[in-house]
This record gives C-alpha cells, sequence and structure tokens, in this order.
C-alpha cells in the first residue's frame, strides 16, 4: 500500500515500477524532513527502504549528497551487502549499511530502517540509566526498547548477530555512545517513530538540565504503553496519520524531493 496518494505512479526511471517509484518519493522525502528537523550529520548515517516485492533490494542515500538534497531519482539501488544494483552515478557506502543490512535481513517486517547521530540521542545513549521515564512521549519508546553496547564504528559483520539480538522484535534501538535507530512496517512509521525517540531524549537532557528532582511515570502506565498509543490514533497508527501532513510541508517548502 502506498504511504502517499501524491506520488506519481509512473516513473521517470527505466525498470523502475510504480511501487519502487511511490517507495522513493516517501524515502527522499524522510531523508528531506530529516534534514528538515535537523537529525541529519551531513552526509552520514543512512535511511533505507525495501524495494516493495523484493526481498534483498534496497534503497540509500547517495554517499556525498546532504539529505536537503536528496530526490527520489538519485537514491541508489543496493543488495544486502551494499552492492549497487543497475545503473547509478552516484556512490554508495557499503560499510554504513552494515547495521541497515543486518536488521533488513533479519526483521522481513522492517521495511524502513532509520538511524541518527543527534545530540540529544547521543547525549542519552552515553548516559548509564538510558531513557528514562521521564515523559508521555517515553511511555511509548520504553514500551518497545533495545539497548546495543557500542563495538566501534559499525564495520564487522560479526558486530550483526548481537545487533540483530538486542532490537529483537522492538521498534526502538538505543546504540550506546552512537545515536539511534528505529524500524518500521512503512517509510512513515520509522519516521514518526524517530520523531518520537528524538523528542524523548531532548525533553529528558532539558530536565536533566534544569537540576531539580525528577518524577518518573510509574511502572504501570508505560505497561499499557501500546494499548494507549493505539487509542490515541483511533488504531489508524501514527504514521499513517501524520504523513500526509508532513508530505504537504515538504511540498510547501520544496517539492523537489518527488523529482
Amino acid at each position: 500500500m502506498s504511504e502517499t496518494k501524491a506520488a506519481p505512479v509512473a516513473s521517470p526511471l527505466p525498470d523502475v515500477d510504480g511501487a519502487e517509484w511511490r517507495t522513493r518519493v516517501d524515502l527522499a522525502a524522510a531523508y528531506r524532513l530529516v534534514a528538515l528537523f535537523g537529525w541529519d550529520d551531513l552526509v552520514f548515517t543512512h535511511i533505507s527502504a525495501r524495494v516493495p516485492g523484493r526481498h534483498d533490494e534496497f534503497l540509500i542515500n547517495p554517499y556525498g549528497l546532504l539529505f536537503e538534497e536528496i530526490t527520489a531519482s538519485s537514491l541508489v539501488k543496493v543488495d544486502l551487502h551494499g552492492r549497487k544494483l543497475g545503473d547509478s552515478p552516484y556512490p554508495v557506502n557499503p560499510a554504513g549499511f552494515t547495521i541497515h543490512s543486518a536488521i533488513h535481513e533479519a526483521r522481513p517486517d522492517a521495511q524502513c530502517v532509520l538511524h541518527t547521530h543527534t545530540l540529544n540521542g547521543v547525549a542519552v545513549s552515553a548516559q548509564r540509566g538510558g531513557v528514562l521515564p521521564l515523559s508521555q512521549q517515553s511511555i511509548f519508546v520504553l514500551a518497545s526498547l533495545g539497548v546495543h553496547d557500542y563495538e566501534g564504528v559499525a564495520l564487522r559483520d560479526d558486530e550483526k548477530p548481537r545487533l540483530v539480538a538486542d532490537l529483537g522484535a522492538r521498534t526502538f534501538l538505543l546504540l550506546r555512545n552512537h545515536g539511534l535507530l528505529t524500524v518500521g512496517p512503512t517509510i512513515a512509521d520509522a519516521f514518526v517513530a524517530m520523531y518520537l525517540f528524538e523528542t524523548v531524549c531532548a525533553i529528558q537532557v532539558r530536565a536533566q538540565a534544569g537540576g531539580a528532582d525528577l518524577v518518573a511515570v510509574d511502572p504501570s502506565i508505560i505497561a499499557t504503553a501500546r494499548e494507549q498509543a493505539a487509542g490515541a490514533t483511533r488504531g489508524i497508527g501514527a504514521g499513517a496519520l501524520t504523513w500526509p501532513g508532513l508530505l504537504r510541508r515538504l511540498d510547501r517548502l520544496d517539492p523537489g524531493y518527488r523529482h
């Protein structure tokens, strides 16, 4: 199912069908939104999305382009090893795909994997207590959160099993001393999960900076977070509910991501 009805069905690229083109448009939008919200780290970090109907084919950013420059047609198609598939003038960073490939391979439900190095996220990842139950937003993250210890820059294949085990079937992964990661059954879901994750970290850092005693959310409330989320979004899901509006915002600013 398409995440946006605004994307053109016909693809301007050879050998790219309508389903892949719609995924390209949504993924390019996610890159632009990450830049808009200030979560980008120059040309580093990635958002990857599985090509519809292709278990071992993925779309990822062209290495060297800023997130605000990425378009649907500039995204590069790669295999599970980060090797380019098809003709593209842009390079890719195979080493940067290590984390993404591990998760995509182990989690068929993870159509999108989003990873950031934000200041708030890295700050919380460096705290021994990790994400704390300090806000309403935090209960949704804590209800589906894994933690992966830092092993250096993610270049080695032998780290993949540990990374996958630490994520498990969860949506959120705190990468110690490194950053944040979310997965989703759609690009919209992964993006909105990251919005929530980043917000939780920002609130936590600010609350701690205030220097006052902090009040924790009762664990019994966290235990019902999923039911509360379903009620708050009327069962539609936060991704589907907010994605059309996010695309409208992008279109008002610059619809060039659709090219």
